[in-house]
């Protein structure tokens, strides 16, 4: 198929004198804008959230017999003498605890996201490899995904906050894959995860006829030693102004 000379997308894709250029860094890249403060909206799971619900109270989570054994033996006292208290707050756990994020670039090829409550600091890396000991947070390997990367979904599908009717911002969602976590809790009241998890994650953007602007993340936690299957979550956060209401607490276990 001809293509015109001095089109814009020949230039991206070639460079100058028609040679292929560097690829561009994932800043420049964006298919869609997740900075700025976000605070979550919880309109799933109120009550696994909003307080720390009681030890076996876990219905929603496909945990295999090890995974109800380990949530069976909860013990928060345990987890403040062993230093443990932030085992709720890790990359699988944390992004559903209330409170806000702080997103931002922390270089051309990195996004910083913090979350208020714990205090914690997830990097999700564009490139690079793998490296250093588990974390919290573990390593999270990031790409921009084009609208319609999932079966033709686009970057609408069932995302948008009142049913579809909020247009997409951007072309696509970023899809985050974390490996390398300790072993930490899918709910704050012990509901296991393994150090080998893998987490896969999708972020979108959709605003609203009224002018909101909302962060829908999907969550796929696979678990093989916890869990009989994959366990599906979504979480929503609605774009703030600015940073005023920003206030960082640490991990608690009760």
């Amino acid at each position: 198929m001809a293509t015109l000379k001095g089109s814009p997308y020949n230039d991206v894709q070639r460079g100058r004198g028609g040679q292929a250029g560097p690829p561009a860094a994932a800043q420049a890249a964006a298919a869609i804008d997740l900075t700025g403060y976000w605070v979550s909206v919880v309109t799933e799971d109120w009550r696994y959230r909003m307080v720390i619900p009681a030890k076996g109270d876990h219905p929603s989570v496909p945990l295999n017999a090890e995974g109800v054994r380990v949530a069976a033996a909860w013990d928060p006292d345990k987890d403040t003498a062993a230093g443990e208290q932030c085992k709720a707050y890790g990359a699988a756990g944390v992004m559903r605890m209330p409170g806000r994020l702080h997103i931002a670039w922390n270089d051309p090829n990195t996004l910083r996201i913090d979350t208020e409550a714990g205090m914690q600091t997830r990097l999700l890396h564009f490139g690079g490899s793998l490296s250093g000991e588990p974390t919290w947070q573990g390593y999270s390997a990031a790409e921009w995904e084009p609208a319609g990367g999932r079966g033709g979904r686009g970057a609408r599908g069932p995302y948008s906050q009142s049913g579809g009717r909020g247009p997409a911002l951007g072309g696509g969602d970023l899809k985050v894959v974390t490996t390398r976590m300790r072993p930490g809790y899918l709910q704050p009241n012990g509901v296991p995860y393994s150090q080998d998890t893998v987490l896969t994650e999708y972020f979108n953007r959709s605003i609203e006829p009224n002018g909101d602007s909302w962060l829908i993340l999907i969550s796929i936690v696979q678990d093989p030693q916890n869990l009989n299957g994959r366990f599906f979550r979504s979480t929503h956060f609605k774009k703030l102004p600015d940073g005023a209401a920003w206030k960082p607490t640490p991990c608690r276990t009760s």
